[in-house]
């Protein structure tokens, strides 16, 4: 099939590099001249605006927005309307709130599917984890992409109508705080414990067999490895936060209790306010490091 797709930053790239390899055709576009070149070398066809697109893809338009959550979205979506009708389909694949996700919708004459993205630029390789809302037949038609940019066919899923995938990555990201300032204060204790321990060491047999085994420990390791067990310069500074803030909000206008997780973002936020000399927390110096594991996020550090 065809697709095109918009915004070829890291993320946006990757969608286009999968969606070659398994044979599909990509019409290619960013407000980057290079980075439209540097597609076009990879076997995508250029596009030389938001309009150049559409007109190339014809017929039944499938086009994937990889552009940051907010302005820039309502900015393309502009610049597709008119062009695009009800047979067209448009996936936001940023992290965008289902909020704005719902009104876009209502806005837009193409069908819009939401697209929760998980695994950053590190799952370049191995391909992302998709979780997908909006309609039936919309998803279906795109299933071939979903399965090329996926880990596979098992890597996504419809999760529901539109707004419900940006709805489960929103909560997704909740859990993820919540399971990186664990794994930060679980080593913050062993670094200051009893015992003198090479905490690679300890990640790397946690995550052989043990109960609480996952690819953020196989990042804490990698963590341990590159910048020591005391984790170097890395500062205590962790940035990020809207989507957990998201999720916080949302479980306050559900009743739902997440104590976990609204703890993890006041780290997050407490974690700014620190001084930039200051060591910190050990804790909130690995979730910086594991922000940049997955995320490929600048790593924030402390002047010696």
């Amino acid at each position: 099939m065809e697709l095109g797709v918009i915004g070829l930053g890291r993320m946006g790239r990757i969608v286009v590099d999968r969606t070659l390899a398994a044979g599909h055709d990509v019409v290619a576009f960013d407000i980057s001249g290079e980075a439209v070149a540097d597609a076009a070398e990879a076997g995508a066809t250029p596009a030389d605006s938001i309009a150049d697109v559409a007109d190339q893809l014809g017929a039944e338009k499938r086009i994937w927005l990889m552009v940051p959550a907010g302005d820039p979205i309502d900015a393309a979506l502009d610049e597709l309307d008119g062009l695009v009708d009800a047979d067209d389909v448009i996936v936001d694949g940023g992290n965008s709130n289902f909020h704005d996700t719902l009104r876009r919708a209502e806005r837009t004459d193409a069908a819009y599917v939401d697209c929760g993205t998980s695994g950053g630029p590190a799952s370049a390789e191995d391909g992302f984890s998709l979780m997908v809302g909006g309609p039936e037949w919309a998803y279906e038609a795109l299933v071939p992409v979903f399965d090329a940019v996926a880990t596979g066919p098992a890597g996504h899923d419809r999760m529901g109508p539109t707004g419900s995938g940006h709805y489960v990555k929103m909560v997704h990201n909740g859990v993820e705080y919540a399971l990186m300032q664990a794994y930060g204060e679980g080593f913050e204790l062993l670094a200051n414990g009893r015992f003198d321990l090479d905490l690679e060491s300890v990640a790397r047999t946690w995550n052989n067999g043990a109960v609480i085994r996952s690819w953020l420990l196989e990042l804490c390791e990698e963590a341990f490895r590159e910048e020591g067990t005391d984790l170097g310069d890395v500062a205590d500074r962790v940035e990020g936060g809207s989507t957990g803030t998201w999720t916080v909000q949302e479980a306050l206008e559900q009743e739902v209790p997440t104590p976990l997780i609204y703890q993890a973002l006041a780290e997050r936020f407490s974690s700014r306010s620190t001084d930039g000399d200051d060591p910190g927390r050990f804790a909130r110096r690995l979730a910086n490091r594991l922000r940049y594991g997955f995320g490929r996020h600048d790593v924030p550090r402390r002047e010696e």
